[in-house]
């Protein structure tokens, strides 16, 4: 399976870490994917995609055409087709509020079909890329309809997570959320409620993902792995606290995780590969 992906010119950069195409024969049809710092859009060009939420109360959906997912705070599984023709965007975690005009919260661990969010729905986009061959083509008309859907007039308090979202991201989760809103000058109730809004979860949860994303993604399965460096390293400093999470994120502990990872090596240079893994 091929992974063609780029990051959107300015001002998009601020909001999407990337935008990709994803097409071939998959290597692995069904992958766990833990929480990671990031919020998504997907439009489907080929076969049914399945999902299934780890909380066992929420119905599976069947997704077809296009549809957006929130940040998400426990992990979840997808099956794909036996071949893939996807194009999505991978947004940072405030990254969908200026395209969505709706509260963040609304899109936290679900996944929304685009009719639902957008009241135009992506046909016009669909039937551009119909029959493109060219990822690099396919990019383009994608970025374009993002530029057309773009708030240029950011919504209240999108500056103040943005800028303190970003101190989360370069500092993978480690500055204490009460020092951001004391550097942003409001209170951590605020900035809470911000967050909310625009991310969907509260700052503390995002540097928890951040944090658990630059353990995961750290992870070399070729050599031996010392887990309690790479939590210190990462920041946790509770061990016992570093092996829930790891459980609760994964479903796995570590060693499993580790055995599995070895058992079906990441692609080099296939970012899918990176965070989730395979569920077979």
């Amino acid at each position: 399976m091929q992974y063609v992906g780029r990051v959107p010119s300015p001002p998009l950069d601020q909001f999407i870490d990337d935008i990709y195409c994803l097409t071939g024969v998959p290597r692995h049809r069904r992958m766990n994917v833990p929480p990671m710092p990031s919020a998504h859009l997907f439009v489907n060009l080929g076969e049914p995609v399945r999902l299934w939420d780890s909380d066992p109360s929420v119905p599976p959906a069947m997704l077809i055409d296009a549809w957006f997912m929130g940040v998400w705070t426990r992990r979840f599984l997808f099956e794909y087709p036996a071949r893939v023709r996807l194009v999505g965007v991978h947004f940072k975690p405030w990254g969908m509020s200026p395209f969505v005009g709706m509260p963040a919260i609304e899109l936290r661990d679900r996944w929304v079909p685009v009719d639902g969010v957008w009241q135009r729905s992506l046909d016009r986009f669909r039937d551009q890329v119909g029959d493109i061959a060219s990822a690099t083509e396919t990019l383009r008309v994608l970025e374009e309809e993002l530029r057309s859907r773009f708030a240029e007039a950011p919504s209240r308090g999108l500056g103040l997570v943005r800028h303190t979202g970003g101190r989360l991201e370069t500092s993978h989760g480690a500055v204490p959320v009460g020092a951001l809103a004391d550097a942003a000058g409001v209170s951590g109730n605020h900035l809470a409620t911000q967050f909310k809004s625009h991310v969907g979860v509260t700052p503390k949860r995002v540097a928890r993902i951040y944090r658990f994303a630059r353990l995961i993604l750290s992870v070399d399965a070729l050599h031996p792995v010392d887990w309690s460096d790479l939590a210190q390293t990462a920041g946790y400093f509770d061990q016992a606290h570093f092996s829930r999470e790891f459980k609760d994120f994964t479903g796995h502990t570590p060693t499993e995780y580790l055995a599995l990872r070895r058992r079906f090596p990441a692609e080099q240079g296939f970012p899918p590969d990176s965070g989730p893994m395979p569920a077979d």
